[in-house]
């Protein structure tokens, strides 16, 4: 649900947030946190700025989350759904029958109190994890393996979910939120449901200051800069890029140019590109 606020400034004028009366207001589970605080800054590890526009923010702690969902036949319960900082989707956290917590991604009509299961055996409903083989056409899907066993790789952002279109052999076709459609082995394992907090791509940010507290920084336009600092820089006034096409601050193709490396393995899995309409 989005919460606007009265407009008593400017700032708040256009601002929308996604209310979280529905999520735990105390602290994270203390077992499943990671140790230390979350501050990159924008920093490889030699220390050189690698993604730009990185930087303060509010501190962070790392949730420890289940993306292999391991712990196969043994059913949880969902004791409560909470917010993480570190992604756009809830959390939720289980409590299982053998005593082990962990935490998942809180699937869209989730519910507190509920069961789940990961198995060969579990119900189609939101919330349990399966093979994609035992999983029906049609049916939506996320946290979805790319090879058996290693963790779920894609379709993890808010309000995502993935569709199965067909099964042959060992395989099964599946369309991704980008539009791509690729095939999966069919042994891999996928959680039933469309990732919750839909409205995340709907919030407004509505000033400057929170986005500072997200941990972004300015971002300037080339075309503002100093020649020596971006291809787009220098001209009298507020002049173009001109140039051909759109450069990056290192000289390569801005807009439409692939960078997925042509040799990839698993580049023949991909059956239409996300590109192609």
């Amino acid at each position: 649900m989005l919460i606007k606020q009265k407009p008593t400034n400017n700032s708040n004028r256009h601002y929308l947030r996604v209310g979280h009366g529905h999520l735990h207001t105390g602290a994270p589970e203390k077992s499943l946190l990671a140790g230390g605080h979350l501050k990159r800054q924008g920093r490889g590890a030699f220390g050189h700025v690698t993604v730009r526009h990185r930087g303060g923010g509010v501190k962070r702690r790392l949730r420890v989350i289940d993306w292999k969902r391991d712990k196969r036949d043994i059913p949880a319960v969902v004791q409560r759904i909470e917010y993480d900082p570190n992604r756009s989707a809830d959390i939720a956290l289980l409590f299982y029958k053998d005593g082990e917590k962990r935490y998942i991604l809180a699937p869209e009509n989730l519910e507190v109190g509920q069961e789940v299961l990961a198995g060969q055996a579990a119900e189609v409903k939101p919330g349990n994890a399966m093979p994609l083989k035992n999983i029906p056409v049609g049916v939506p899907i996320h946290n979805i393996e790319t090879r058996v066993g290693k963790g779920a790789q894609l379709v993890r952002g808010a309000g995502t979910a993935a569709m199965i279109q067909a099964k042959e052999g060992n395989f099964v076709t599946i369309a991704l939120p980008s539009r791509e459609v690729r095939l999966i082995n069919a042994e891999c394992f996928a959680t039933i449901g469309q990732v919750g907090n839909v409205d995340w791509k709907n919030q407004k940010i509505g000033k400057a200051g929170r986005k500072r507290l997200m941990g972004i920084r300015p971002t300037v336009r080339g075309t503002a800069q100093h020649p020596g600092s971006h291809p787009h820089g220098g001209g009298e006034g507020r002049s173009g890029v001109g140039l051909k096409y759109p450069k990056t601050p290192w000289g390569k193709h801005a807009h439409g140019t692939k960078t997925r490396n042509k040799k990839k393995t698993t580049n023949k899995y991909i059956i239409k590109d996300r590109r192609k309409k």
